[in-house]
């Protein structure tokens, strides 16, 4: 089975068996799968959105945008579609700004009810990073917690993408919407 790991800002669908993974602390993660296509996809959400970047996909309403076009071009069908979503855990308690996690959960949620999408499962929230395992062939996940070695790599990461970020200095990949 081909296995894909996906970083912040990526989108990733398959039609062939495929296991894709991202890890995750206050950042999103959503699973989209066609049961009869037998096939299916994950993105790797930042941020819910932003005025200033239109065309990253590390904002949400991109990355789910480029999520849901690249399962349809592959021959999945909208409303057959079936969701899970994992992440937006609070995993920076201590610095002094709201948690990017819960803004995240709030933007999946809405999105999904908007465009008629079930979420059948997920695990959001919380206060531990979580490594999360797609099956593109079945729709199948498993999660598991962060250890404590870890968690480090993703407070920095997530510290480090906000300093960019408000500095200007984003270099992530964009998308053009269509």
């Amino acid at each position: 089975m081909h296995k894909i790991r996906i970083f912040a800002g990526d989108v990733r669908t398959s039609v062939d068996p495929a296991e894709i993974d991202t890890l995750l602390g206050s950042c999103v993660a959503v699973c989209l799968y066609d049961p009869e296509l037998r096939a299916g996809g994950m993105n790797h959400i930042m941020l819910p959105g932003d005025a200033r970047d239109t065309k990253s996909t590390r904002f949400g309403i991109q990355a789910m945008e480029l999520l849901i076009n690249e399962l349809m071009q592959k021959g999945g069908i909208k409303h057959r579609f079936v969701a899970k979503a994992f992440g937006g855990a609070n995993v920076l308690p201590g610095l002094d700004f709201a948690s990017v996690g819960d803004d995240n959960v709030k933007f999946v949620q809405d999105f999904l009810a908007f465009e008629k999408i079930p979420l059948v499962a997920g695990r959001l929230g919380g206060i531990n990073g979580i490594h999360v395992y797609f099956r593109t062939d079945t729709g199948d996940v498993r999660v598991k917690s962060v250890d404590g070695k870890q968690l480090p790599k993703l407070i920095l990461a997530e510290t480090t993408f906000r300093r960019t970020h408000e500095a200007g200095k984003d270099t992530l990949g964009e998308v053009t919407l269509f």
